[in-house]
């Protein structure tokens, strides 16, 4: 019998204020889970976009303690979901540095999985620059999560953003239901990659991907590119969100996930090419 489960993705506009996006954040978790949403998931750096890259190293937490790791607990048990948490700064071996964490909260409100970000953006042109690894450590472990929801059992892979380029990475998380990836995907990269790459990674590991982005001006002047959405295996785009202040909702449904693999198995036909 197919099993079905409803997920949303929530599309912000973060700001260098960590109590305003806590708020909205909530606000929009709330909105989603009141449409039916089990499973929601937040952007990259939703709890702050810094007006410079090394605010998030002032308020980076140590796992398993501080306020945003407790406002995620929190929204996780009130609304009764499965939360993952876009990225938080947690705190890396470096103290000039931070780790750029996805954790994944229950509906008990108790944490169950972790990834940190393995590929960090590095991008330049004559007017834009960005290099995350003058403020990140990069992570080093691919991870997938199962949740049970009614009974129903369900794998989602995790990454973030810039791991979006890398196939090898969804590779090593093969067969999985679903992949989460909370982004803030610069304009200038996005309106070219950002729809292209999704789709492509969804046909080629046959699995659902959810993208939650950052989609706007920010207050520091940063333009993110937006367009959350929801991509099935065969990929089709479900449901998306061009720009600005919202969510996706959709459902990911078993039939499709065995239909598109039993009429191209893929994923089974694969070949180590050394």
């Amino acid at each position: 019998m197919a099993k079905k489960l409803t997920v949303a993705a929530i599309q912000m506009i973060s700001s260098a204020n960590l109590a305003d996006n806590l708020r909205a954040a909530e606000r929009l978790i709330k909105n989603a889970s009141d449409q039916g949403a089990a499973v929601v998931a937040l952007p990259e750096y939703f709890c702050l976009m810094g007006l410079a890259d090394t605010d998030k190293v002032k308020v980076r937490e140590s796992f398993g303690d501080g306020p945003i790791q407790d406002a995620l607990q929190n929204f996780a048990q009130k609304y009764q979901i499965f939360l993952i948490a876009g990225t938080i700064p947690l705190a890396a071996s470096d103290p000039l540095k931070v780790l750029n964490a996805s954790l994944v909260f229950n509906p008990e409100g108790q944490y169950i999985a972790r990834y940190d970000k393995i590929h960090l953006f590095g991008f330049q042109t004559s007017h834009e620059r960005y290099q995350e690894s003058e403020t990140i450590e990069a992570g080093s472990q691919p991870t997938t999560v199962r949740i049970l929801h009614e009974g129903n059992e369900w794998v989602f892979g995790l990454s973030i953003c810039y791991d979006l380029r890398f196939p090898e990475l969804y590779r090593q998380q093969a067969e999985v239901d679903c992949q989460i990836i909370p982004a803030a995907f610069t304009h200038t990269t996005g309106k070219d990659h950002w729809e292209i790459l999704l789709r492509a990674r969804a046909i080629e590991n046959q699995c659902y991907f959810l993208a939650s982005a950052q989609g706007g001006l920010h207050q520091n002047q940063r333009r993110t590119w937006g367009q959350s959405m929801l991509v099935d295996p065969w990929g089709n785009i479900v449901s998306e969100l061009p720009t600005g202040e919202g969510y996706v909702l959709g459902e990911l449904d078993s039939a499709v996930l065995e239909e598109v693999r039993s009429k191209l198995p893929a994923l089974k036909h694969r070949k180590l090419i050394r």
